[in-house]
């Protein structure tokens, strides 16, 4: 008799599993994401939710917003925590479309936008108690 084994971490697969069967269909992250949908972001003060026609594209604001909340919901505070979450959690993985920004561009994000996550994230514990 053998023990339970996993799959070899070199075993190459003909089609690729999709993130979406690793996320549940009552998982929070569904939450989230069609919360952040509801949300228009330009009447919230979010800056960035116009792009410049010059220089790098930045991250979209509804993302990092989502991440946020996420961080908010599962006590991952710092942007340090936060970036190391994007690229380990699959549920993050799939909430963020599999983005990694950086701990610098969440920081950032953070800074310019600490009173308009406020906002949001008392908007959603409102909106959660409602339920």
């Amino acid at each position: 008799m053998a023990y339970i084994r996993g799959e070899s971490r070199d075993q190459i697969s003909l089609l690729p599993e999709s993130l979406e069967d690793y996320v549940a269909a009552n998982a929070v992250v569904r939450f989230i994401d069609r919360f952040v949908e509801s949300l228009d972001l330009g009447e919230l003060d979010f800056t960035r939710t116009q792009l410049a026609p010059t220089g790098r594209p930045p991250y979209a604001p509804d993302c990092l917003l989502r991440l946020f909340i996420y961080g908010y919901l599962h006590q991952h505070r710092s942007s340090r925590q936060l970036a190391r979450q994007t690229r380990c959690n699959i549920e993050l993985m799939w909430l963020l479309e599999k983005l990694t920004p950086e701990f610098k561009t969440i920081a950032d994000f953070r800074k310019d936008n600490g009173a308009a996550i406020g906002r949001v994230v008392s908007q959603f514990r409102q909106f959660c108690r409602e339920l």
